[in-house]
């Protein structure tokens, strides 16, 4: 028994031994840093942001709560401004706000950088910091990166044609079947999304009816109901419906059942989540969405204006990604898309 009584004195030894290690540990000294973390550390700034959307509308709305979220983490004062998704607009009002030289804009970049390049030149001229959101400003952010000018997005085209890919796949489109994309081509570097699932469907042999989302639906996506009805009415034979507008993608479920069609009848593809594609989903009126969790899009420009004020850094490119959400998977988002974060 000699070896048994042996291995017993040796743990109880070595338990001690243990626990004056961990307390040797705990009693080291604290990391010595010149920096001091603090509180709403960009409290002295002042940023515009703009949402993109009409105030409360979809995918607006998610922005702006990410916005709001960094506003009150870090601590600047943010004016809002909403631009109801027109490009002309956002162009009119960025003069507005830059003349009142704030210390940084976040701007939706849909007028493209012919229109926008000229602003924002004259802005970084003042000083002031300027950033994008949800739509790419090349141009611009080749030249201002070192100034802060970063871009908090999906990459455009890849998303657009990973959803027409994996919507014609998930309808069973063949060669020769008839869809419709409605979206936003005409618009330099948003259409460029619009243009990823059109070249997408077009690669599989698929017919694409494209129509164009006119200013009076892109402002107000329930306007849109009798150019949809109009269209399906007369294009029964059509299968796979993709609106490239997350406001558009949440009225799926009123247009399809405006031109008389039943869930499932058609399959509905577009993008981002919302309440109401929520709905949608759970009711088989839309069958798949692609989410570039615009909360984001929010919460990091400001973020991104405050790390360029105080401490110089470069602008970040941030691809917000894609994943796809469908009836299979998407009651784990759904606490977070009734609460507008997703």
């Amino acid at each position: 028994m000699r070896p048994v009584k042996k291995i017993v004195i040796s743990l109880a030894l070595v338990v001690p031994l243990a626990v004056l290690g961990f307390a040797h540990v705990a009693k080291t000294a604290p990391v010595i840093t010149r920096f001091t973390p603090q509180a709403k550390w960009c409290g002295n700034a002042s940023i515009v942001f703009f949402p993109g959307g009409p105030a409360g509308g979809v995918f607006a709305n998610n922005v702006y709560n990410g916005a709001r979220q960094a506003e009150l983490d870090l601590g600047p004062k943010v004016r809002y401004v909403f631009s109801d998704w027109d490009p002309q607009k956002m162009t009119s009002q960025f003069k507005e706000v830059a003349a009142t030289k704030p210390d940084g804009i976040a701007v939706m970049g849909h007028p493209g950088d012919d229109a926008f390049y000229p602003l924002i030149k004259d802005a970084e001229a003042k000083g002031i910091i300027v950033t994008s959101q949800n739509t790419t400003l090349p141009r611009a952010e080749k030249e201002f990166a070192s100034r802060g000018f970063g871009y908090v997005g999906q990459d455009l085209y890849g998303s657009g044609f990973a959803l027409g890919t994996e919507a014609a796949k998930r309808a069973g489109l063949r060669s020769g079947d008839r869809a419709m994309v409605w979206g936003l081509l005409s618009q330099p570097t948003r259409g460029l999304r619009t243009k990823g699932v059109v070249d997408a469907l077009k690669k599989l042999g698929v017919t694409v009816d494209y129509l164009e989302i006119d200013a009076a639906t892109n402002a107000d996506p329930p306007a849109g109901t009798p150019t949809f009805t109009g269209y399906a009415t007369s294009h029964r034979d059509v299968k796979l419906v993709v609106t490239d507008h997350g406001g558009l993608t949440a009225t799926l479920e009123t247009y399809l059942k405006s031109a008389g069609k039943k869930p499932g009848e058609v399959f509905g593809a577009g993008f981002d989540l919302s309440p109401a594609t929520l709905a949608g989903i759970r009711g088989g009126w839309i069958n798949l969405v692609i989410d570039q969790q615009p909360w984001l899009q929010g919460y990091l420009p400001i973020l991104q204006i405050c790390l360029t004020k105080l401490y110089g850094y470069a602008g970040l490119h941030i691809d917000t990604g894609g994943g796809f959400a469908d009836k299979g998977n998407v009651e784990f988002l759904a606490p977070l898309v009734e609460k507008e974060i997703r």
